[in-house]
């Protein structure tokens, strides 16, 4: 059983809000300090953390960590919202009507999305075998 035509011009309003305030999102994103690019270049030298102490060191370590994950996420967050915007554009239009060139950038875009997840996982799995255990719960920390 099919939607009738006013269900479906329906459907395909609301598919046009949404695109509207991923569209919005995505301007907000991008000239705000979390877009992908000013991210990337906000960075604190070792020597903002201090002399030469082995605790320094640990903290911008961590730092450094903690920020290439932001960046990180921040530029998977941009990918997925334009992934997201192109799909919209595609239910609106027809994904047959879609340009070449925004189904190439798609699928790159998914493509980059699954390999960022395949990372993630196996930076899990290798921390997993790195966290302190205590031996009496067996809790790992």
């Amino acid at each position: 059983m099919g939607l009738s035509a006013g269900k479906l011009r329906g459907e395909l309003e609301s598919l046009k809000d949404f695109k509207k305030r991923v569209d919005g999102i995505l301007r907000t994103l991008e000239d705000s300090p979390a877009s992908p690019a000013r991210v990337g270049r906000q960075e604190v030298p070792r020597s903002a953390f201090g002399g030469d102490f082995a605790e320094a060191d640990g903290v911008y370590a961590q730092y450094n960590r903690v920020h290439t994950q932001l960046a990180s996420l921040s530029k998977a967050l941009g990918d997925q919202i334009e992934a997201m915007r192109i799909a919209v554009h595609g239910a609106d239009i027809g994904f047959g009507n879609l340009e070449d060139d925004l189904k190439r950038r798609f699928w790159e875009i998914q493509g980059r999305a699954l390999e960022h997840r395949r990372q993630r996982e196996a930076e899990k799995q290798e921390h997993e075998g790195q966290r302190p255990k205590d031996e009496a719960t067996g809790a790992t920390y």
